[in-house]
């Protein structure tokens, strides 16, 4: 794995062994920046990064000048992993230990930039975008980015503003409002 641009573009890291996350992968993360780059000034966000499991989005994000960042993951190993690695690039992280979906009942915050990568396999992956837009938890510009795979559908969603397909990983993208079709 590697940090696919920014001040970082090109660090190399390995996701620690038997690690129950599934690390998206750099041609994913690639694409998915450069649409965000040509939308958002990325180092004024305020991102919330859910299910982090390695850390790899938040990494791309921070070496992108983004920071004010949270992430959330309850894997005690993928959370050491993650503070080792921040700390020797020196990114500004707020690391959350926690299940996403106690976070999310409990949040009281609004971001301009939410990533969730749940696994594939996530009971209740489907009903993610309405609980978060629910709670209110997206600023009015901004987006919610949902990694799934070609088992979910969100194109008839209301606040679907966009897809992309990277293979077998796809990025469906909300936003708070329903976007003029």
């Amino acid at each position: 794995m590697r940090i696919t641009g920014g001040t970082h573009g090109g660090f190399r890291y390995d996701p620690p062994y038997k690690t129950p996350a599934r690390p998206t992968t750099d041609i994913a993360k690639e694409g998915l920046f450069n649409i965000l780059k040509n939308r958002f000034d990325i180092e004024e966000l305020k991102v919330l990064d859910l299910f982090g499991g390695v850390g790899g989005i938040t990494y791309e994000f921070a070496s992108r000048g983004c920071n004010h960042i949270t992430l959330v993951e309850k894997d005690f190993g993928n959370i050491q992993f993650i503070k080792s690695i921040c700390d020797r690039l020196k990114f500004k992280v707020t690391i959350c230990k926690t299940d996403v979906m106690k976070y999310i009942a409990h949040c009281q915050e609004d971001f301009d930039m939410i990533f969730a990568g749940p696994p594939y396999a996530f009971i209740g992956l489907e009903n993610l975008p309405d609980q978060i837009l629910h709670k209110g938890m997206i600023r009015p510009d901004g987006w919610l980015i949902l990694e799934h795979n070609p088992t979910h559908n969100f194109d008839l969603h209301p606040h679907l503003l966009l897809k992309r397909n990277y293979g077998s990983t796809i990025f469906s993208i909300f936003t708070a409002h329903p976007p003029v079709k």
